[in-house]
């Protein structure tokens, strides 16, 4: 839970606020701009044939009214970062990462 943790730290210094959440629930209130993200798999390196590495991947939403938001640049320059896509609904801007941390 550690690494996640200090991914928060991380993703919440990026924003510049608390507004960073980890898997909240469907009813819960966010403040914006703000980044969510969620743990989306394991993915192992093999070395004959048995996992010498395991790295977590997450994806990470930043949400954003400002189509000039310089967020999604943020956090596209983090190592092992790669933006998935980006799409609006609800007058807010969507960018979607997938980061290896």
């Amino acid at each position: 839970m550690g690494q996640r943790l200090n991914l928060s730290n991380l993703l919440r210094n990026l924003l510049g606020s608390n507004n960073v959440y980890f898997e909240p629930p469907s009813d819960f209130k966010m403040k914006f701009p703000c980044i969510v993200y969620e743990r989306a798999k394991l993915e192992p390196d093999y070395a004959d044939n048995l996992p010498y590495k395991i790295d977590k991947v997450y994806y990470v939403t930043c949400i954003y009214d400002d189509p000039d938001s310089d967020l999604p640049l943020k956090l596209a320059q983090l190592p092992m970062s790669v933006q998935q896509r980006h799409y609006q609904s609800d007058n807010k801007h969507y960018d979607q990462f997938r980061l290896v941390y």
